[in-house]
């Protein structure tokens, strides 16, 4: 991985604004003016490198962050949508039809599962939920229907480790396609330079950072992302999840600062998860020994960008979970909040939040309990500080005083 640096190349991409200015000019049109009619034509049928039609189909403005983000994962090129769910659910369905199968991870995000179990059956689209981390169940689950891998890097909200490279060569085996959401972890995995065919993200999240702006975007192949844009047959472009311009020159602008802001989110998470498992939590991070997942992950990852910044403690039950997000936030220590990436640290208790699409006794089975809760661990300058106030928390609440009996039990249930 070193000879590839996913910060060092949206470094390097330069634009000069139309006057000279240091950020890109912001196109704020809608529609597009023509010398002559036969160059609309043309650029209608495609034919018109660098001509614009009307904003659904391009813009100068998604265009630019387009380059950023192909850069960034080391893709041909890339298509920004208006949210993470924008980018998913038209590439799931360029790449399915009727009668077609996917093998997706059991655990991850609640509206992608909803969107598997739920509405891709009206097309006649299937799926079969498995244990991502073991590559024999996977490839067992693959039929002669099947198109489709999906997985997420790092899973919300349990955060199981996909053996990238291992699934590659499961589907290059049976000519299937790879899609991986990298959502948790921009510029310390490079999904693309691992074997995956195709990488999403929803730029709501680190890639943006301020939590002010709702977008997403498909890393792939030029031939892939023609077939999306594709005035006819493309489901981005018919079924319109188009990234407004402005938010495209917002979200460009916090790319530039995201090597700084992963290394900070990383740092302090890994700072809080070591503390955490000392004082007997039971704790889940990628960068901890007691991850399953550790070694593999160590061998994935970016180095200098860490282990990422989402971490998930178990407190036992959802009062507790409750009770502890409450006091957090009245002690100005994050927000109880979905999503992640922002500068403060987020949590919420998933099972009633972002996984809440999953049936309960599906949660049971894939180990989603009522206490956990997920963590997206903030940019605070004094993590030490910021362990300090949560621990006090966490005494008052009596969650700690319990935590290491907690975790016996739950080890030997397991």
């Amino acid at each position: 991985m070193k000879d590839f640096n996913p910060a060092d190349k949206i470094q390097d991409l330069q634009y000069f604004g139309e006057f000279g200015g240091v950020n890109p000019s912001i196109s704020d049109s809608s529609t597009y003016t023509f010398l002559s009619a036969k160059t609309m034509f043309d650029t209608f049928e495609g034919n018109m490198e660098g001509c614009y039609l009307y904003s659904r189909h391009s813009s100068p403005s998604n265009l630019y962050l387009d380059q950023a983000l192909a850069a960034m994962e080391g893709t041909e090129t890339a298509n920004v949508s208006a949210s993470g769910m924008g980018a998913i659910t038209p590439t799931l369905l360029q790449l399915c039809g009727a009668g077609d199968h996917i093998v997706s991870s059991r655990t991850i995000y609640g509206g992608t599962y909803a969107f598997l179990k739920n509405f891709t059956p009206r097309f006649g689209i299937e799926t079969s939920f498995v244990d991502i981390t073991k590559l024999d169940i996977v490839e067992a689950a693959i039929t002669p229907k099947t198109k489709v891998l999906y997985c997420e890097t790092v899973s919300n909200p349990l955060l199981e480790v996909a053996d990238i490279a291992g699934l590659a060569k499961i589907a290059k085996k049976h000519n299937l396609k790879l899609v991986v959401d990298n959502t948790f972890s921009p510029l310390s995995v490079s999904p693309a330079k691992l074997g995956a065919d195709i990488v999403i993200h929803s730029l709501t999240k680190y890639i943006n950072g301020s939590s002010d702006t709702v977008g997403g975007v498909t890393c792939a192949s030029k031939e892939f992302i023609n077939s999306l844009k594709n005035v006819n047959s493309g489901a981005s472009m018919l079924l319109g999840p188009t990234m407004d311009s402005l938010r495209s020159a917002s979200v460009m602008k916090n790319l530039r600062t995201l090597h700084i802001r992963i290394k900070q989110h990383s740092h302090n998470a890994h700072f809080l998860a070591d503390q955490f498992e000392k004082d007997g939590l039971k704790t889940v991070y990628p960068g901890l020994k007691s991850h399953p997942s550790h070694e593999l992950y160590k061998t994935m990852i970016n180095p200098e960008y860490g282990f990422g910044g989402m971490l998930t403690i178990d407190v036992g039950t959802l009062e507790k979970a409750n009770e502890l997000m409450e006091l957090m936030q009245k002690r100005n220590l994050g927000y109880l909040a979905v999503s992640l990436g922002f500068y403060k640290t987020l949590f919420s208790a998933p099972g009633t939040s972002t996984s809440s699409e999953i049936p309960l006794e599906e949660q049971k089975e894939m180990g989603l309990t009522d206490g956990l809760i997920r963590f997206s661990i903030g940019l605070d300058n004094d993590i030490d500080r910021t362990y300090e106030m949560m621990k006090q928390c966490m005494i008052e609440l009596g969650i700690l005083n319990s935590a290491k009996n907690h975790k016996e039990v739950f080890t030997e249930i397991h």
